[in-house]
């Protein structure tokens, strides 16, 4: 059975038997992502922390993001991968961003997100469309963001 959790459990048993350090970036989640994996076990033998850059300007600033790069784009999510992963001397890092809604924004309609990926040996993202109220695209963002670490672990 694949609960919430499961995700966690083999991304920390993974995490530990590899010795792998995982770092995040979030603005679309404004930090719940770090919030579950902070509470995964063991995290603090493989959880490096997470930046929560929320506006374009700390992305740019903090996280490397080109000025005039769409925030609600796959760029802007492998750079804030890449970013972060640099910043907190990860081997693996996940970022999201998008558009939570109710309203469309930059011309992206709600449940619009960008998941990212970053580790020594390149960058990659995926793209969701979620549909719901905010605290759904939040929370499926946050479980696919979860999926995703686990994916790329297992690689």
């Amino acid at each position: 059975m694949n609960t919430p959790a499961a995700p966690l459990t083999r991304v920390s048993q993974t995490a530990l038997r590899d010795g792998v350090l995982i770092a995040l970036a979030e603005s679309l989640t404004s930090g719940l992502l770090a919030s579950r994996v902070g509470a995964a076990p063991d995290a603090s033998s493989w959880f490096a922390g997470g930046v929560v850059a929320y506006r374009t300007a700390v992305k740019e600033d903090l996280l490397g993001l080109p000025p005039g790069t769409d925030p609600c784009s796959a760029e802007c999510a492998e750079q804030l991968a890449r970013g972060v992963r640099t910043l907190l001397a990860a081997d693996v890092s996940i970022s999201t961003t998008g558009v939570g809604g109710p309203d469309p924004q930059d011309g992206h309609p709600p449940g619009t997100v960008y998941l990212g990926w970053a580790t020594s040996t390149g960058s990659g993202h995926r793209l969701l469309r979620i549909d719901g109220p905010p605290e759904t695209v939040v929370e499926t963002t946050v479980a696919e963001a979860l999926a995703l670490l686990d994916g790329v672990l297992s690689r």
